[in-house]
């Protein structure tokens, strides 16, 4: 019994062997990760398979927007981990009490103007998007449904982000596997039985989210060991708040450019036509599984980087550095192996239509070699915001979704226009990714290198 509650007890990265805590800490994020997955992916399959191709095509589409407009959370869940990780390897009970208990408050704010926004501007922007008439009323019933049921959403991660800032990531994952079963459970009884179609899938994940939050937050309350959860530590204290945003609003508007990028190059990957929009959904679900293990290594690599600053521990943050950068992309190679021999297999799950199978496929031949680079650029960049250096993560994410991808996106459309393809060649979209994530790797390893990154901790470390 002793051992079972050690292992959902709070992690000191800062001991041991690097690889090792690394690979401990990232295995039960990994599978949270895979898990979350599912649940945009269930329901790709499920109305995929049961409504119909449009349909699939309606919730991808709503995927940008959604991602817009959920990252005013994002930047105090970021800045959430650093500090939790920063004063937890400190040793600062009181600051990390604080911590925790000023992002509770945040989020509350944060979702309370997601569920007021969210809807009022779904349809504007997704007739922005030029979302086809055939998909644009699935797409507003999809998004206005998880824009109401935000908080659940919201506060999962921010409390699922806090628990790793603590070194646990196997409570996270336990909560989310959870939540993935009732929400898979209700998708199948929503559209199968009632007959919901595509709101049906956005119910029973805002339903499945809300679950898993509460998990979490009961976890919290039981972790008084390792720090207060008061009612008094929810009251915003400026030096806090101030602190906390300088690190996470980089982060979040590091998601804002992404999405903000996402939603430029939706709007060209419209004008391809409903076959190339769902094709582009099918892809991106089995790109998100593929991309699993970088986002999962990036956010480890925060965390433990957290930590040993916290603890005044430099040398192992570089030790640590070089062995789980090598361990990320040693798998994302692996993974890429995988994908190009059984990917057709992969993009059947979502539909019967032989064509769209194969425009799937051909599609994902091109981004196959990136996930390399994004393995660097996820390792790297969590270093540099586990330090602290949420900035430099940020103008490289400018400089590659809105300086090279979106750029590249539509010079090769307008290039490649021919009376078989009016608007440009559909590849485009993912040539215009694949340039985007190899120079990524190029400028993140340089800034990397540079290490101006060591002198951004909150905390002193001499």
């Amino acid at each position: 019994m002793a051992n079972i509650k050690e292992l959902f007890a709070p992690k000191d990265l800062t001991k041991g062997k690097p690889w090792k805590r690394i690979v401990e800490f990232a295995i039960p994020m990994l599978i949270g990760n895979v898990a979350q997955q599912l649940y945009n992916t269930a329901d790709s399959i499920i109305v995929g398979r049961y409504v119909g191709d449009n349909a699939l095509a309606a919730v991808g589409s709503a995927g940008p927007v959604l991602h817009l407009l959920l990252v005013l959370f994002v930047g105090v869940a970021v800045g959430a981990g650093i500090m939790v990780s920063q004063y937890f390897g400190a040793r600062d009970r009181e600051k990390l009490s604080h911590t925790i208990g000023i992002c509770i408050s945040l989020t509350a704010i944060a979702s309370l103007i997601i569920m007021i926004i969210g809807p009022l501007v779904t349809r504007p922007l997704l007739k922005l998007l030029n979302t086809p008439a055939s998909i644009i009323d699935w797409s507003a019933d999809y998004l206005i449904i998880f824009f109401l049921g935000a908080a659940g959403f919201s506060y999962y991660n921010i409390f699922a982000g806090i628990l790793r800032g603590l070194g646990d990531s196997l409570s996270a994952l336990v909560f989310l596997l959870i939540a993935t079963a009732l929400n898979v459970v209700l998708d199948i009884i929503f559209v199968t039985r009632f007959n919901m179609g595509v709101p049906g899938v956005a119910l029973a994940t805002i339903i499945a989210q809300a679950i898993s939050a509460v998990l979490s937050f009961i976890k919290l309350m039981k972790m008084d060991d390792s720090f207060d959860l008061k009612l008094k530590m929810l009251k915003l204290n400026k030096d806090y708040v101030l602190q906390l945003l300088k690190l996470g609003l980089p982060s979040g508007l590091t998601q804002a450019i992404f999405s903000l990028a996402m939603i430029i190059v939706q709007s060209l990957t419209n004008t391809f036509g409903e076959m190339v929009i769902a094709a582009n959904v099918i892809l991106m679900r089995v790109d998100a599984f593929a991309m699993m293990p970088n986002f999962t290594f990036g956010s480890a690599m925060t965390t433990y980087t957290g930590q040993n600053i916290g603890a005044r521990k430099l040398d192992r943050v570089e030790e640590g550095t070089k062995q789980g950068t090598m361990i990320a992309v040693s798998t994302s190679a692996v993974i890429t192996i995988i994908i190009l021999t059984f990917g057709k297999y992969l993009m059947s799950i979502f539909t019967d239509t032989k064509e769209l199978v194969d425009l799937s496929m051909h599609m994902m031949r091109i981004l196959a070699l990136g996930y390399v680079a994004m393995a660097v650029t996820q390792c790297l960049s969590g270093v540099m915001r586990g330090a602290g250096d949420t900035v430099t993560p940020m103008w490289i994410s400018l400089i590659t979704t809105v300086g090279i991808r979106v750029p590249v996106a539509y010079g090769i459309a307008y290039l490649t226009r021919s009376p078989a393809y009016p608007t440009g060649r559909p590849e485009s979209i993912f040539i215009s990714l694949l340039t985007a994530w190899t120079m990524g790797a190029l400028i993140t390893t340089f800034f990397y290198r540079r290490g101006k990154w060591r002198k951004k901790a909150i905390i002193d470390t001499q």
